[in-house]
């Protein structure tokens, strides 16, 4: 299997083109400060996950802005802060404010000369334009929670996904599902027959961050420590 086995390039967004971490954590600060609550970052993040999952699953068709002062008040919650609703929402409409990686922007440049480039992703349609001005560049597709009314990693994401892409002609075995997330996209891109690429962003970190722990045998085709490594294999790929 090569890169250039493919013509359509379909990526989460939240960890592998946005540093959601760190966005994440920054905008958990005041809630931390008030709480004060000495945390590491990797402990508030494992928090996050786990309430963040919890949420999706208990209301898959809420908007995520919504979802994510909900998840604020959870860890509000579990931390011991007195419940402040304006500071739920503000964390909710924190999306827009996190930052790209440094090399998404490059490398969805570069991609997009090559592949049609699709967004799947768990968020709503007004975060995502935010975070969109960030990468700079104009997606082929964009599919979010929203429109699908479930979160990954639920089947209907990616049969969703699939069948909308059909409707363009664009098949399984012409599409490599590009993610971060092993828990949120790599198990059940796979179980929905795609091939897909690990952009293991937290390569240099142990545990799961932002993300919970993926299930067993989650597997991928493809493994790359960031999207300027994928984009290098690329023109390695073809001789450039």
């Amino acid at each position: 299997m090569q890169l250039t086995d493919f013509n359509t390039l379909t990526f989460d967004c939240y960890g592998t083109l946005i540093d959601w971490e760190s966005g994440i954590f920054t905008a958990l600060q005041p809630l931390l400060a008030n709480g004060g609550n000495a945390l590491a970052r990797d402990a508030a993040l494992e928090a996050f996950a786990r309430h963040e999952a919890a949420q999706e699953r208990e209301t898959p068709d809420m908007v995520y802005s919504d979802l994510l002062a909900r998840v604020h008040a959870r860890l509000a919650r579990e931390w011991g802060v007195a419940a402040d609703a304006g500071a739920d929402l503000r964390f909710g409409a924190s999306v827009p404010d996190w930052p790209a990686f440094p090399d998404s922007a490059a490398a969805l440049a570069y991609l997009k000369q090559h592949y049609k480039l699709v967004i799947l992703s768990n968020v709503d349609r007004v975060s995502f334009a935010g975070s969109n001005r960030r990468l700079g560049v104009e997606f082929d597709a964009i599919y979010t929670a929203q429109d699908i009314g479930s979160y990954k990693p639920d089947p209907r994401n990616f049969a969703y996904m699939l069948d909308r892409l059909q409707e363009r002609g664009i098949g399984p075995a012409q599409i490599l599902h590009t993610a971060q997330s092993l828990f949120h996209d790599h198990a059940p891109a796979k179980k929905a027959g795609l091939a897909t690429c690990w952009i293991d962003r937290r390569h240099a970190a142990a545990g799961w961050g932002a993300t919970p722990p993926p299930p067993a045998g989650a597997g991928y085709d493809f493994r790359f420590t960031s999207m300027a490594a994928m984009a290098d294999a690329h023109r390695a790929a073809i001789g450039h």
